[in-house]
């Protein structure tokens, strides 16, 4: 009588069969259908993987049960390469594969970032429902909005049923409570057939502390702690088989799900001391793929150390990604609007920080960070990298939902002063994108929210985020508890809000803006070397700023009163604004777009 691996064996590919990395394991066996079944034994070959000859049938659930030098032997854990998790990150894993028969966007040829106008949502709070298909009940929102990507916060599973996704432990996985695998691959087919690019974040950095069994298949962790715990193994012992396991993962979201862009999340904390950096060896790989399926694929990186070399290509020195969020665009208009100075705001605010980002991306550039109490960044080199490199914004998910009452800025300043931001940036060299919400001063808060089933992790979130926000010289009184399911369901959008009057003439203006970039070439020239900044102050209160692009010129008053700017133009788009003969007119944080004469 042969053994399953014997009658197989002459049939399959090792692909077809269930194998798993754990290089210091005494035994491991694989688990089918039950937790409860008697495992299979499998075999180990040099390089540390383990197979057997049972074919991984679609729909078969499965687990591993992995036997280390203590010989003990505990319940079956989920596959490190998931692709779905069912019953939860700590339930047997589910053999899934997309259906490529499924895909109706054979026609899709891609987008590029720069050029590009981003949305980024969280699939939970998007809908009532909180799913990726109610979801594309929105796009034409969208759409009509005139955005070109869809960036979406993390989708791997993660334990509980919502979150923000930064928590996330079966990386290959999607979250079954948003849909799963099968709702993910609809959803992109739906954007594709709207002309919407796909932009999925993704982390890479840490993983969430519960439900990451990875330590028990093999080193996949760093000894070296980060900001959210162990790192991954990225330049050890056995880092190899840990790298491939990321850029596997970041090539299946491109190659299986058709996605567009990544956004790598907070790569500062991606510790590699190896000659290639994950991230360019992550480059070089995406390059190939994209030229292999014949559409753009983008890399874009969230990393707060003001460093260029991240979007520098590689032949001049950098790791060659194609875009970086840039928190001190935020930081410098937010300031400026809003009047806020603490914590990290305490460097911006002035005329002259907001110059300095408008023409060269950082404030911090080599200077004096009185936040951090040293210096901070880089200086970026203007004339060999293009300003879309760099992704700007009023609001993210971070910088609301990291405030004490995830209150957004509309719930605090004047529909004119969330135009002027708006202004500033979707009339900027950067690449712009938007918060879900944003584009009609939307009142619902975005919190930090948590589903932690563990009752001793969730008291530890409770307690880290009103340190935090002490930190941030914000009253710990406001701090709205994670955990609470109700902190969850204020931050849902209320989309009836668009029809409001107020809501109604916000929305109206952000499609203008964004429409007036796509029509206007000098708005979306991508180089900052030609941008050309004025700004003038007579008073506290009276403060304007002119930033030339081209033939064109965003005229905006920063001051509480109105003011006259002396600019000979034509009205171009207005807001709270007129131009005359000789000087634009701008009521309190009025603003226009002009053509200078």
């Amino acid at each position: 009588m042969t053994s399953p691996s014997e009658s197989t064996s002459t049939t399959a590919t090792s692909a077809d069969m269930f194998s798993v990395w754990a290089p210091e394991a005494r035994a491991v066996g694989l688990v089918l259908d039950s937790p409860d079944a008697d495992p299979v034994p499998m075999r180990r070959a040099a390089d540390g993987w383990w197979t057997c000859g049972v074919p991984r049938e679609q729909g078969r659930d499965y687990g591993f049960v992995v036997t280390g030098d203590d010989d003990e032997v505990g319940p079956p854990r989920p596959d490190p390469r998931s692709t779905r998790q069912p019953d939860g990150v700590h339930g047997l894993s589910r053999v899934h594969r997309v259906d490529p028969s499924r895909w109706t966007d054979a026609a899709w040829t891609g987008r590029q970032l720069a050029g590009s106008v981003i949305y980024e949502m969280h699939v939970g709070t998007f809908s009532p429902d909180g799913t990726l298909i109610s979801a594309i009940e929105h796009l034409d929102e969208l759409v009509e909005l005139g955005v070109d990507m869809v960036e979406v916060m993390p989708l791997n599973a993660f334990n509980g049923e919502y979150g923000w996704g930064y928590d996330g432990v079966a990386w290959f996985a999607v979250h079954e409570p948003y849909g799963g695998p099968d709702a993910f691959q609809q959803f992109v087919d739906a954007c594709h057939a709207r002309g919407l690019a796909v932009c999925l974040d993704v982390v890479y950095n840490h993983l969430g502390p519960s439900g990451n069994y990875l330590p028990e298949f093999g080193p996949y962790l760093s000894s070296a702690d980060g900001p959210w715990g162990s790192g991954l193994n990225l330049d050890g012992e056995h880092s190899g088989e840990v790298r491939s396991y990321i850029i596997d993962n970041a090539l299946r979201w491109f190659d299986e799900f058709h996605v567009d862009a990544l956004r790598l999340d907070a790569v500062h904390a991606l510790h590699d001391a190896s000659a290639v950096h994950l991230l360019e060896q992550l480059t070089v790989e995406v390059e190939s793929l994209s030229t292999h399926l014949g559409r753009p694929l983008s890399l874009v990186a969230e990393s707060d150390q003001n460093d260029p070399r991240l979007v520098t290509a590689r032949e001049a020195g950098g790791y060659g990604l194609d875009g970086q969020w840039d928190d001190d665009v935020h930081h410098a208009v937010h300031a400026a609007v809003s009047g806020e100075r603490q914590g990290y705001y305490v460097d911006y605010g002035s005329l002259e920080s907001l110059q300095q980002v408008l023409t060269g991306a950082f404030l911090h550039a080599g200077t004096y960070s009185s936040f951090r109490g040293r210096v901070h960044g880089r200086p970026l080199d203007v004339n060999r990298v293009p300003g879309s490199r760099f992704v700007a914004y009023t609001l993210t998910h971070d910088q609301v939902g990291n405030r004490a009452a995830g209150d957004r800025p509309s719930m605090n300043l004047t529909p004119q002063q969330q135009l002027a931001k708006a202004a500033i940036v979707l009339c900027s060299p950067f690449t712009p994108m938007l918060f879900q919400g944003e584009e009609w001063g939307a009142r619902t808060p975005f919190c930090f929210f948590t589903s932690h089933l563990e009752p001793e992790l969730a008291e530890a979130v409770r307690q880290g985020r009103t340190r935090e926000f002490a930190a941030m010289g914000w009253d710990p009184d406001t701090v709205a508890d994670p955990q609470d399911p109700e902190t969850f369901r204020r931050s849902v959008l209320d989309r009836t809000e668009q029809t409001r009057d107020e809501h109604a003439e916000i929305l109206r203006v952000y499609r203008a803006l964004i429409a007036l970039r796509n029509a206007e070439p000098e708005l979306s020239d991508p180089w900052l070397a030609p941008v050309r900044v004025e700004s003038g102050v007579e008073a506290d209160d009276d403060r304007w700023l002119v930033v030339h692009r081209g033939s064109l010129a965003l005229v905006v008053n920063l001051g509480t009163e109105p003011c006259r700017v002396p600019l000979a133009a034509d009205a171009v788009f207005a807001s709270g604004a007129v131009a005359d003969a000789d000087s634009v007119f701008c009521q309190a944080f009025g603003f226009a777009v002009v053509r200078t004469r």
